[in-house]
């Protein structure tokens, strides 16, 4: 009985976000790639009012009008890609509660130690911090609904599914987490990831999917030695970045010449935020060698000092940097902002 009334619960959750996705697709415009030639990427799903990385807040992103929704991935014991930001469990489930003895020495519970089927009987929270405070008080409340940890495959089927019921083509941003690590595990990704996407149809350099990782050695594996054409994103940390084994500070590490290498395998770039208010140029830099630009992260509610709003900070990267997308916590305020760009500029 149990079991019965959380999926009556989960099914008229998300009934309910369906319904939001039709009245929503009602009004939106073309998509902000379409006419405006920038894109608004759902860090996570709708995460600043949902739990990150759940179907619910993927649906939720859908219908604020996310031109991608991005998904990071990794690999369950039995070699199943669940959406989770960490290689960990404990900082956005209650893993500590259904399988208190199964932490490593280092007091993490690793994905990769568990089945899909374990993974299945825990319920996602909002993220905290190690002390189990929420990293956002703010948002949705840790103790209430019931969410669980989705597959790769579920996520992909409740966008595909939502693209040809509102006609629309909203694109998915799959990062794969810690790759060399995972190998090490014996759970490589890479070509897991290309057997998924190739198998729903994301195929050629046109297909609406950009494959992001930290690890530029991930990213060669998949152009060179497995041969996909689809668009990838090297993303870079805001401090210091390991690239290619040595670890630079931000300041000096984007050069030109290593944009330039970068080019050969990859469609663009992902770097944080602060990488470019340090050096705008980086930007143009990028576009000069046909790399596309999408930073990260931006959230309403947390906003830098040197902004007095929200709206403020997209101006600057949209607008004034150039960037070609950028992550959100807060689809619909991105939207909303792009949607009212050509009456600012005028």
């Amino acid at each position: 009985m149990k079991g019965y009334k959380d999926m009556k619960r989960k099914v008229i959750f998300l009934s309910s976000l369906l319904i939001a996705v039709f009245l929503v697709g009602l009004t939106l415009p073309a998509s902000s790639e379409e006419q405006l030639g920038k894109i608004v990427i759902a860090h996570r799903g709708a995460s600043g009012y949902l739990p990150e990385h759940t179907l619910e807040a993927y649906v939720m992103a859908y219908a604020l009008g996310a031109d991608f929704i991005e998904t990071d991935l990794a690999l369950t014991k039995d070699g199943v890609f669940v959406c989770i930001h960490d290689i960990y469990l404990e900082y956005t489930t209650n893993v500590k509660e259904v399988f208190p003895n199964r932490a490593q020495k280092d007091k993490h519970w690793y994905v990769a130690d568990f089945s899909l089927d374990e993974i299945k009987q825990l319920n996602v929270h909002e993220r905290t911090r190690a002390n189990g405070i929420a990293y956002f008080p703010s948002r949705f409340p840790l103790s209430f609904s019931k969410f669980e940890v989705p597959t790769f495959t579920e996520m992909i089927e409740l966008i595909r599914g939502l693209n040809k019921s509102t006609d629309r083509n909203v694109g998915i941003y799959p990062e794969i987490k810690k790759p060399s690590w995972h190998t090490q595990q014996g759970l490589p990704m890479e070509e897991a990831l290309l057997e998924i996407l190739n198998r729903y149809g994301y195929n050629g350099r046109s297909a609406k999917v950009f494959i992001q990782c930290f690890e530029n050695e991930s990213l060669k594996k998949l152009r060179f030695e497995l041969g996909t054409d689809l668009p990838l994103i090297l993303l870079t940390w805001e401090t210091i970045w390991n690239y290619g084994g040595n670890a630079k500070p931000f300041t000096s590490e984007l050069t030109e010449d290593i944009l330039e290498e970068i080019a050969t395998y990859a469609n663009g770039i992902g770097p944080h935020k602060d990488r470019i208010e340090v050096n705008p140029d980086l930007v143009n830099w990028a576009h000069e060698r046909g790399l596309v630009v999408h930073t990260w992260t931006m959230r309403a509610d947390s906003l830098p000092a040197q902004y007095r709003t929200f709206d403020e900070e997209l101006h600057q990267f949209y607008i004034i940097y150039n960037v070609d997308g950028l992550f959100t916590d807060f689809t619909d305020r991105a939207v909303q902002f792009l949607r009212s760009w050509p009456s600012l500029e005028k």
